[in-house]
């Protein structure tokens, strides 16, 4: 979660806190923001931080609202508008905050590449999204990961693409699951692994 504890008293705003240029900066904004979402636990995001402000909370004054005359500021707000619905539509994301069944492994150890990868369970079988971190600026092609069920798997989000400020890297939509055996899993996925973004995939039942 992410209170206004983490914008006041000089601590700067989200956006303030990351490192790299300034496209480095809006992309790690988006990553962190979809990894929140992409976690168990309800959400938390105060005021401000969806607009991507560069200036911490002044309780005497108001939002930055001219931010979004700017496209990188609009991409932000975007994002999270579109993490939102996708939070709402996929009980995956909500169903099982509270219990371990809600949340499994793939990837968790891969440090040299800066990569994580993890499930999160609805109440279902066939409620299931994959959530991908990668948290390096490099595009990381043919990145292969173990999922539970075969066929197409559909890119619901990508926090890479043109429209919230991204370099529009990723998979064309969707990819088809291999009988190659990974991390576990019987079939895997072979991505494209966009620079500083989160994905979120699904089968297409």
């Amino acid at each position: 979660p992410l209170s206004h504890d983490e914008v006041v008293h000089g601590k700067g705003s989200l956006l303030g806190k990351m490192p790299g240029d300034d496209w480095q900066r809006f992309a790690n904004l988006r990553l962190l923001l979809g990894y929140m979402y992409a976690q168990p636990g309800k959400k938390l995001l105060f005021m401000g931080g969806e607009l991507g402000q560069w200036q911490e909370w002044d309780h005497e004054g108001t939002l930055e609202w001219s931010l979004l005359d700017h496209a990188p500021h609009r991409g932000v707000q975007q994002w999270v508008a579109d993490l939102n619905r996708l939070y709402r539509a996929e009980p995956a994301l909500h169903a099982r905050d509270c219990g371990d069944l809600g949340f499994q492994w793939v990837e968790p150890n891969d440090a040299a590449s800066s990569v994580i990868a993890f499930l999160r369970w609805g109440r279902q079988d066939r409620e299931v999204i994959l959530a991908v971190g990668n948290f390096t600026p490099v595009v990381r092609s043919g990145y292969r990961l173990g999922v539970p069920y075969p066929g197409r798997w559909l890119e619901l989000l990508n926090g890479d693409a043109a429209e919230y400020g991204g370099s529009g890297q990723g998979n064309v939509g969707s990819v088809r699951a291999e009988q190659i055996p990974c991390l576990g899993f019987s079939q895997s996925l072979s991505l494209t692994l966009p620079p500083l973004a989160m994905l979120f995939l699904k089968p297409a039942w």
